[in-house]
């Protein structure tokens, strides 16, 4: 997602996200706190509670809020041709996340969490199926059109994600600079070798 400018906007709701953001960004998840976020939005931790009872709630509509920006991201793709549609949704994967390290270790922690609080394991749950349905939706469309293999779209789907999650993983835990690059083009082979090489 694109960093949220500093810009005011109107609606309040809309000014604590992306003070969370910036917030989770500086702190990680571990030392964010109400005061943290509020600090960031400019006002008293009283008016973001005017909002959110909790922390853990207002993390809750911050994941919702991820997956609503991602959305438009992935609804701005103006293009229907299927290949060039699953390249710029690998790219928004597994490139645009390289320039927000600092938010891919707020949400690997947030990640550990989901376990233990079903509200991020909802989110979690519910963000995976959105981009596994993108996914299978593409090549689902690439098969239907001729430009891919007919193959398991769901399986190439998972087959995707799992490249994705994996080097998101690396690239947080092991500090991994190459992770993200690596995956990049790993995904392209295997959309050339399993999507693309008997056409």
């Amino acid at each position: 997602m694109a960093d949220p400018s500093r810009e005011t906007v109107s609606d309040p709701n809309e000014e604590i996200m992306r003070a969370t953001y910036r917030a989770l960004r500086e702190h990680g998840y571990a030392d964010l706190t109400i005061k943290r976020i509020a600090a960031e939005y400019g006002k008293s931790t009283a008016a973001i509670h005017y909002h959110y009872d909790t922390k853990d709630d207002l993390l809750a509509a911050f994941l919702d809020y991820l997956l609503d920006q991602f959305k438009d991201a992935v609804h701005d793709v103006e293009t229907t041709d299927p290949e060039q549609r699953l390249d710029l949704l690998l790219d928004k994967l597994l490139v645009d996340p390289k320039d927000h390290r600092d938010l891919l270790v707020a949400m690997l922690e947030m990640r550990s969490q989901a376990p233990y609080e079903d509200r991020f394991s909802d989110r979690f749950q519910q963000n995976d199926e959105y981009i596994r349905y993108m996914l299978r939706t593409v090549v689902d469309h690439g098969i239907q059109e001729g430009v891919f293999n007919d193959i398991d779209a769901e399986h190439a789907a998972r087959a995707l994600m799992t490249i994705v999650d994996g080097a998101r993983t690396r690239a947080v835990v092991l500090d991994d600079g190459n992770a993200l690059t690596t995956a990049r083009r790993t995904a392209d082979e295997y959309v050339t070798h399993v999507l693309l090489s008997e056409l």
